[in-house]
């Protein structure tokens, strides 16, 4: 199989690492609050609910932050948000994909605009780059869950479409709609996951140099700084020799 990108899904902050983990932790909340309204507040009875809260353990936001945003949602906060993806061209025709949750579309169509512009990229129409990935479910292991072998044997058996390892974890990918079924066979093999989530998967990776790196990097900075952005994926690589000068 092949090796899976460090950079595939780089989380790449500068600054103080309090204000990044602040920012983080008030994406992920705003996630679960939202997905806490448009379901059940229960993670056993709301798949997106319990991915989000997954997702928010896994990079240690505190219980009590985790139960507030769940308590928001029925307070009638987060009703009003809503969802959008974006879509363009980072410089030399890179692939860019921006999801977002928002309040206000207008402000956030003009901020994400603004990026891509000042970046040497351009924001395109909705499918303009979708086509170039896939949308699939990922949940990730450390390399301490196992062997290679032993990993692509339990994944198989839980219904998994496929595994990428190397050095440092193991990555597994399953069809949206399996996403929780593969999950929870894997949990009783491997132990808990780091993370399962559904992503946007590159079907092609582009390696950059140097320079193109660091302005799509720019660009990176700046739209995961939004408050209104939530990911962003790209089709970009890079070798460890370019990743090491960027630091």
């Amino acid at each position: 199989m092949a090796g899976h990108s460090k950079w595939a899904n780089i989380q790449h902050r500068k600054g103080k690492q309090d204000k990044a983990r602040s920012k983080v932790f008030s994406k992920l909340a705003k996630e679960i609050t939202v997905a806490a309204k448009m379901g059940m507040p229960d993670v056993d009875m709301n798949p997106r609910l319990r991915l989000a809260v997954k997702a928010a353990k896994a990079v240690s936001v505190p219980k009590d932050v985790i139960d507030r945003a769940i308590k928001k949602s029925q307070l009638g906060d987060g009703a009003d948000y809503t969802e959008i993806r974006y879509e363009g061209y980072g410089v030399n025709g890179i692939a860019i994909m921006v999801e977002a949750m928002t309040d206000n579309l207008n402000r956030t169509a003009s901020n994400v605009r603004s990026y891509f512009s000042k970046c040497g990229g351009n924001l395109g129409q909705t499918g303009s780059v979708s086509h170039g990935f896939d949308r699939v479910g990922e949940i990730s292991y450390p390399a301490s869950a196992g062997s290679a072998d032993d990993v692509m044997m339990a994944a198989l058996d839980a219904g998994a479409d496929d595994v990428e390892s190397d050095e440092d974890g193991h990555w597994i990918t399953c069809s949206v709609e399996s996403l929780n079924e593969v999950s929870d066979a894997l949990e009783k093999a491997l132990g808990e996951s780091l993370e399962s989530k559904l992503i946007w998967k590159a079907q092609v990776l582009t390696d950059v140099d140097l320079d193109t790196a660091t302005k799509l990097m720019r660009l990176i900075d700046m739209l995961e700084e939004d408050d209104d952005v939530q990911t962003v994926t790209h089709n970009f690589d890079m070798s460890e020799e370019v990743a090491a000068q960027l630091e």
